[in-house]
């Protein structure tokens, strides 16, 4: 039996706490969360107990940590746990400084525990499914992959305020997606972004709109689109191209339900919500990662994961900012990058 400490009681929070609840070889013993209120109730429904960072870190019955509180508490968090020695599930991003985030993987690699980043999308079942097909051959060799990302509405501009931006907080996702299926680092990358969503993005120094082009040593090439407003619902749909051939993942329905008459064919419009959408994900996610501790397998999504979407992140900013194409380094698994 896996036993955790959780930090955050926020809705991504009780996804993780209840997918605990139902995994038979994981039991959550401590709730950290600086709301009292969303603490006690998560504790309760759970039967665990509401506690501090300190005290949740100490007890030596807890042999693995979910990090699911505000970004800006994740790097603390992850380096508090590695020097108390637990396994660590984190959120993404690690941190929105990359700075910040290789004194993380640098307390990681020090303390020699797994760290696990949060990027669920990958554990979607028709993502994997595509994944699996991709690297089977299915398509040949890949030549393209088209990500399309777009959020049913706006979050609000004091959050869009703190997030770190469209490229940090929302592609960061579509960045982890493309390096998984484009099976090379990209080199290069140019974005384009705009504010057609609301002009308040734009006062808050953000954008609502954006298109990134990406760019493999062998000329493989990535596009993300992603826009904060989308009429119809979640969309959420992958596409790799390659030699032999096309693999498309679509989005996700209520149901299948289709009426076809003499004026048109119809089905339902895509799920609305992201934890709706993903709800199947974070649960597999995090069965693979308790899975994965208790049987001492590498982390699938590892800690080198996490500093290259923020690379990443980081080089959209910058190209969105000059008007130019970034170079990216080839990541650098050193000392500092587990």
């Amino acid at each position: 039996m896996l036993r955790f400490a959780q930090f955050g009681a926020g809705r991504i929070g009780v996804i993780h706490a209840a997918n605990l609840a139902a995994h038979g070889g994981a039991e959550l013993r401590h709730v950290v969360d600086v709301n009292a209120d969303a603490a006690r109730k998560l504790a309760q429904r759970h039967g665990a107990r509401v506690s501090d960072t300190a005290t949740a870190l100490a007890d030596p019955e807890v042999g693995a940590v979910i990090i699911a509180s505000s970004t800006d508490t994740h790097a603390d968090l992850v380096i508090a746990a590695a020097k108390a020695g637990k396994a660590i599930f984190c959120e993404k991003p690690i941190d929105l400084s990359l700075r910040r985030v290789d004194a993380c993987l640098t307390a990681v690699r020090k303390a020699g525990v797994p760290l696990f980043v949060g990027f669920n999308r990958r554990f979607d079942p028709s993502f994997s499914t595509l994944r699996s097909r991709v690297a089977r051959g299915d398509v040949g060799n890949v030549e393209q992959v088209i990500i399309s990302s777009r959020d049913p509405g706006l979050p609000p501009i004091s959050y869009i305020k703190v997030s770190g931006g469209q490229f940090r907080d929302m592609t960061i996702h579509d960045f982890d997606l493309a390096r998984w299926l484009l099976g090379e680092e990209p080199v290069e990358l140019f974005a384009y972004g705009s504010c057609l969503v609301d002009p308040a993005v734009a006062a808050a120094g953000d954008t609502d709109s954006a298109m990134i082009v990406m760019r493999t040593a062998s000329g493989r090439l990535c596009h993300i689109n992603n826009s904060r407003r989308a009429s119809y619902g979640y969309d959420q749909r992958l596409e790799v191209h390659g030699s032999k051939g096309r693999l498309l993942a679509g989005n996700r329905l209520p149901t299948t339900v289709e009426l076809a008459d003499a004026s048109s064919v119809s089905t339902d419009k895509p799920l609305h919500f992201f934890l709706e959408r993903y709800a199947e994900a974070y649960r597999i996610e995090l069965a693979t990662f308790v899975d994965a501790v208790e049987h001492r397998q590498p982390m699938p999504v590892g800690a080198l994961d996490g500093r290259q979407a923020i690379v990443l992140a980081e080089a959209a900013v910058k190209s969105l900012k000059t008007g130019r194409p970034v170079r990216i380094s080839p990541p650098q698994i050193g000392r500092a990058h587990v």
